[in-house]
C-alpha cells in the first residue's frame, strides 16, 4: 500500500550522516537532486572517484564532510530554467517512514533555490501518494 507524503518531508541520509533534512516533493522532476557545494572527479589507481560536499555551510544540517563514491554517472538534466546541463548522479540510501530506499540524486548548485533537496518521481513512483496540503506526514504517521 502506498504511503501518503506531504509537499515537504524530513528524510535521513544514513550513509552521509544527515538526519531529518527537509526535502521538497517535486512531481515535475524525474530524478531527485541535492545541493552540492563542491564536486570533483579524480582518477586514483585506474578508478574514477567522485568527491563531493552536500548542502551549504549556511544550512543548519550542513556537515563539512567530504563524501566520496565510485558509484556515480553523469546525466543530462533540463533544469528549472529549461537549460540542459550535465550533472553527476550518485546513489545512496534514504530513510522515509522508517523504510530504507535506494535513491539516485543529481548533484547541482541549488544555492539560489529555496529548497536544497528535491525528491523526484523516480523515488516516489510506486511508493507514495502526494498530499499537496500536507507537510511532514512521515513524522505524523509514527505517532
Amino acid at each position: 500500500m502506498k504511503k501518503t507524503i506531504g509537499r515537504r518531508e524530513r528524510i535521513t541520509f544514513p550513509e552521509w550522516d544527515l538526519k531529518n533534512v527537509i526535502a521538497k516533493i517535486d512531481t515535475g522532476a524525474f530524478t531527485s537532486s541535492i545541493h552540492c557545494t563542491y564536486c570533483e572527479e579524480k582518477e586514483e589507481e585506474g578508478k574514477s572517484t567522485l568527491y563531493f560536499k552536500v548542502l551549504d555551510p549556511s544550512h543548519k544540517k550542513f556537515k563539512d564532510k567530504l563524501l566520496q563514491t565510485q558509484n556515480f554517472t553523469q546525466k543530462k538534466v533540463r533544469n528549472s530554467f529549461g537549460q540542459e546541463e550535465l550533472r553527476y548522479k550518485v546513489t545512496t540510501k534514504v530513510l522515509m517512514f522508517g523504510e530504507e530506499i535506494e535513491a539516485e540524486f543529481t548533484l547541482t548548485d541549488r544555492s539560489k533555490m529555496k529548497n536544497p533537496i528535491l525528491l523526484g518521481r523516480k523515488l516516489l513512483r510506486g511508493r507514495f501518494l502526494v498530499d499537496v496540503q500536507g507537510i511532514y506526514l512521515s513524522k505524523k504517521s509514527k505517532k
